[in-house]
């Protein structure tokens, strides 16, 4: 069996065979090593990308940026103010209508500016959960390469921090769409209420939340040792999230549950 060791050095290597690459960067742990290594092996031949779209909030924005700066790497943000019909119908497979359509984009760049390849952060532990997004991007034949180099989200984590990237202990991030439940419509107004609202909760120091939307109802997701701060400054908590336009604002008791 591999050691890490052993994986790093095949992961860079997989990376320097592409000779030119564009990655895929949400600025979250796993996109954050495969840009770091693109940037390691291929310099100014690395780009990294990031579509903002209004489903990726701005402090995950701002954090994109602060990271490539952090990295070196050159950096590039894709304005994309629409989204497609059948994402926002809201479908089980909505990921796989988003991912298609940025797929797309990232395709075209790609090919203006000369790269074969565009890479992302999918890692095998993404297998193991319900990911529809990953048929999109393999139709566009993207590049995975922590898969082909057989490392874990654990290991990505690891990996993160070994090469000094700041993000590595980063919660995980999802795009605010995943707050909405299948099969109601996603609106852009359900999309800036629920970031307004996880902006305000962030503010008051907790390290992870998730806002629910839920028939304009707000359910709160925080770390499980995190929740009695919510009942703390629950009045206030109240005022903003009723005043930002949910009816109710109800505690999820069970917390939140990191992906392992």
């Amino acid at each position: 069996m591999e050691n890490l060791v052993e994986k790093l050095e095949k992961l860079k290597s997989l990376i320097k065979e592409k000779e030119k690459l564009i990655v895929s960067f949400s600025g979250g742990v796993d996109s954050s090593l495969v840009a770091k290594l693109a940037f390691d092996m291929l310099g100014g031949n690395s780009l990294a990308v990031t579509i903002d779209s209004p489903v990726f909030p701005r402090r995950e924005l701002e954090n994109a940026k602060k990271i490539a700066e952090e990295i070196g790497i050159r950096h590039k943000i894709i304005k994309e103010s629409s989204l497609g019909k059948k994402f926002l119908l809201n479908p089980k497979n909505r990921c796989y209508y988003c991912k298609k359509e940025e797929a797309e984009i990232l395709l075209s760049l790609a090919r203006e500016l000369g790269y074969k390849y565009v890479a992302d952060g999918v890692n095998i532990s993404d297998f193991s959960d319900y990911r529809p997004g990953i048929a999109a991007v393999n139709e566009a034949n993207f590049f995975h390469p922590l898969v082909e180099a057989n490392i874990s989200r654990k290991e990505v984590r690891l990996l993160a921090k070994k090469l000094g990237l700041s993000n590595y202990d980063m919660p995980s991030t999802t795009c605010l769409a995943s707050r909405i439940p299948y099969d109601e419509k996603i609106t852009y107004n359900k999309l800036t209420m629920i970031e307004r609202a996880e902006d305000f909760l962030f503010s008051l120091s907790f390290k992870q939340v998730r806002v629910r939307y839920n028939n304009k109802n707000a359910i709160i997701e925080v770390y499980p040792e995190e929740i009695n701060k919510i009942f703390v400054n629950r009045d206030e908590i109240v005022r903003v999230l009723k005043r930002i336009g949910f009816s109710k604002v109800i505690v999820d008791l069970e917390g939140y549950k990191e992906l392992i």
